[in-house]
């Protein structure tokens, strides 16, 4: 996994998300105004280093310095006014400051919404078997399938803590995967 979360003291008060850029994407070639409900492929050119949209890095960088230990994350909604407006920026292009607008439910919120609203899930629904799937899934799933799980386990992690034991993230996280 990659990140850009810069932790220059074990201090939580000291984290800094770095952004390289004003816009999400300054590419105008692409329908800009729309960054929920595009096919990841389209969102290749905001990708990190690792090939995941940059939305979806920036919100489980500030997850794994925030929420591992929250409980009921993923389980709890977040604030259905913050996840609107955080989404509304995303879509429009502008930077989007997690750390001093946003709050773990409804960061949590967002990345779930940002699955569910994926034009084809992760997961699609013309594949039955996982291992053929695995292999057949375009490149963009394959990233962000395995950035995501990289996560999911780390939550897993502090289950004693959050409360978020395998079972309990397949459970909130299935239905966005596989729609």
């Amino acid at each position: 996994y990659c990140f850009s979360v810069f932790i220059p003291q074990k201090s939580l008060s000291s984290v800094q998300v770095r952004h390289t850029t004003n816009k999400v994407s300054p590419d105008p070639q692409i329908d800009r105004e729309r960054t929920f409900g595009v096919p990841l492929e389209a969102l290749v050119q905001d990708a990190t280093q690792c090939g995941v949209p940059f939305l979806v890095t920036q919100m489980v960088e500030y997850l794994e310095v925030f929420g591992l230990q929250h409980v009921g994350i993923f389980r709890i909604s977040g604030s259905v006014n913050k996840v609107k407006e955080l989404k509304q920026k995303y879509n429009q292009g502008e930077k989007v400051d997690l750390i001093n607008h946003g709050d773990v439910d409804s960061v949590a919120s967002l990345l779930k919404l940002f699955l569910k609203e994926l034009p084809v899930a992760v997961f699609p629904d013309n594949v039955c078997n996982l291992r053929q799937l695995l292999s057949c899934l375009p490149e963009a799933h394959q990233n962000l399938l395995q950035f995501l799980s990289a996560f999911l386990l780390k939550i897993a992690t502090y289950s004693a803590v959050n409360f978020m034991t395998l079972e309990n993230l397949a459970v909130v996280f299935g239905p966005a995967l596989f729609k």
